[in-house]
């Protein structure tokens, strides 16, 4: 990675702080992530007993980290455990969060048809549910997309969710195009790093400029180098090089990418850009 990428302002759009993963580390991961410049981290929960502890990261560590936030939301991987009275639940502390400023939306949210035991029809119930509170409040959605492209943008175009970013994306050209025309950023991290991932790479330089976000997803999605240098676990700390390699593919300078993937997450999530502290980038 260029040592000019550490003098760049970089933005994590997914990343899992809370994750047992980082537990007493916690502190050494977000003092890792401020040496490389990582000014801004979105935190998405993923369970009810998530939410709590993210508004706690959140604000604990805002000093360090001035464009760190948080999501409230419960993932399709979560949905086992799940009770029909969370949904009940989150609306109550979407409507108590709206008064904090580092809440930005709802997410982790979608569908997986990747795991096959995850009951699909209840993965919808909790999807669409959660979608119509996105819709109720106005508020960004960060999407779980795997497998299940067309589900979801069918899901989308029945109500008027202003926006968000449908995380990890790994579909068509042409999906790409309907979950842009809907207003959503994709995000894109540490897959696109693996030479194999062609796909990816394909739409990454393809896509226009204004659609891409960055993300790590940390603790999962390492990037390719990652099992070579001995690292055991994703981080926010790798960020900037994973972004730089996205700057690659696309044949573009650093410091354009960082410019450009910063303020198309602010659009994205406009709670985020009405944030102080975060001066670097100023939103169109």
């Amino acid at each position: 990675m260029s040592d000019v990428s550490k003098d760049l302002a970089w933005i994590d759009t997914h990343c899992h702080l809370d994750a047992p993963e980082f537990g007493d580390i916690l502190p050494d991961i977000v003092s890792r992530a401020v040496s490389q410049g990582v000014q801004a981290i979105l935190l998405p929960t993923v369970q009810a007993s998530d939410w709590g502890q993210a508004k706690y990261l959140a604000n604990q560590y805002s000093k360090q980290i001035p464009g760190l936030v948080y999501t409230l939301g419960i993932h399709p991987l979560y949905i086992k455990q799940a009770q029909e009275s969370d949904l009940d639940l989150l609306k109550n502390q979407i409507e108590q969060s709206l008064s904090d400023p580092r809440f930005v939306g709802v997410g982790e949210i979608g569908l997986d048809y990747f795991v096959e035991d995850l009951d699909p029809q209840r993965q919808e119930h909790f999807f669409h549910a959660q979608l119509d509170l996105a819709e109720q409040f106005q508020l960004p959605v960060i999407l779980h997309v795997r497998r299940s492209q067309d589900a979801i943008l069918k899901a989308l175009r029945k109500r008027k969710v202003p926006s968000g970013i449908a995380h990890a994306f790994n579909g068509s050209h042409q999906q790409a195009e309907q979950f842009i025309e809907l207003d959503f950023k994709l995000g894109f991290g540490g897959a696109a790093t693996y030479d194999r991932a062609l796909q990816i790479r394909r739409l990454l330089k393809e896509l226009p400029l204004d659609c891409i976000v960055t993300e790590t997803d940390a603790p999962d999605i390492p990037p390719a180098w990652l099992k070579g240098e001995g690292g055991t676990f994703n981080e926010p700390a790798l960020l900037p090089r994973i972004a730089t390699k996205l700057a690659d593919i696309r044949g573009m300078g650093y410091e354009a990418f960082s410019s450009a993937v910063w303020q198309n997450a602010m659009q994205a999530l406009p709670r985020w850009s009405k944030l102080g502290g975060l001066t670097r980038f100023s939103v169109n």
